[in-house]
């Protein structure tokens, strides 16, 4: 396997070999060391995408049907194609700044993208390091962020279901919280495998953060995103890296680390994606 650096974050990756266990080690410390990794020349059926994510970790199935692909539901899919009236996957998933299960008390450590159908404008999916997000904090408010807890939950960005038509938005937030209630991390904290010092909010999914006294920070939680680049509606921060693809590439990246958005085609073209995400191990 060939690895090379590209410009931003993260590496492009060559001639990799999914049964050689040299080469899935490489991948794997790849991905935490450079953030993201761009497998060129990718060729997998559903199964097989899956096998490769098997060998980095245990694969898991996202908590809502509707994303699961039909015959390997471990695969979330984000699609704007139909079958008549048939559906597959969700389309203009991940269009707010986020980590991957942020809103659960367990994040993936490792995301995996494999584009099935490429638009040929504006596809792509941009990234902000939360560990340089984090060393770049002006000393204040790096000693304002500690001690402080960030609360996360999917309400703003829940995705209404078919089975949801017809039903009190009311009931359905309280649904929502019953079933993924907010989760409280550290505002700051460590990697569990590079040991960096993580920002860990995001624009999607952090709903506030507290103090020592739990008390609620609304300035300091938009002061800390704005620093980040989450609140730039340009795109033109500096900590903004855009990663584009072609067809034949397969994108992974670490969850922990890195906050994203996708970039969605403005047109009425065809995009699908396939994802399959996995915990790394068995430690919390």
């Amino acid at each position: 396997m060939r690895i090379t650096r590209q410009d931003g974050i993260g590496v492009i990756a060559e001639n990799f070999d999914s049964s050689s266990d040299e080469d899935v080690r490489a991948l794997k410390e790849a991905v935490y060391r450079d953030k993201i990794v761009v497998l060129k020349g990718q060729e997998l059926d559903p199964r097989q995408f899956l096998a490769l994510g098997t060998r980095l970790g245990t694969p898991q199935t996202y908590y809502e049907p509707i994303y699961h692909h039909p015959e390997v539901p471990e695969i979330f899919v984000s699609s704007n194609v139909s079958d008549g009236d048939k559906r597959v996957g969700v389309p203009k998933t991940g269009k707010f700044w986020h980590s991957d299960y942020q809103f659960m008390p367990r994040a993936f450590d490792i995301t995996l993208i494999y584009p099935q159908v490429v638009p040929s404008k504006n596809r792509g999916t941009f990234f902000i390091d939360l560990t340089k997000a984090y060393e770049n904090l002006s000393e204040e408010l790096k000693v304002a962020v500690k001690d402080t807890t960030a609360w996360h939950t999917v309400r703003h960005y829940f995705k209404i279901r078919p089975s949801d038509v017809y039903r009190p938005l009311s009931e359905i937030i309280e649904e929502v919280d019953a079933k993924t209630p907010p989760v409280p991390l550290p505002t700051a904290h460590p990697h569990r495998r590079t040991d960096e010092t993580i920002l860990y909010i995001s624009e999607g999914f952090t709903l506030s953060l507290t103090d020592a006294d739990g008390r609620e920070q609304p300035e300091l939680l938009r002061e800390v995103l704005e620093s980040t680049g989450q609140l730039d509606r340009t795109f033109e921060h500096p900590a903004i890296h855009l990663q584009t693809y072609d067809e034949g590439d397969l994108l992974l990246w670490d969850n922990r680390s890195l906050v994203h958005r996708a970039l969605h085609t403005a047109t009425d073209e065809p995009a699908v994606s396939y994802r399959v995400t996995i915990y790394d191990g068995a430690e919390a």
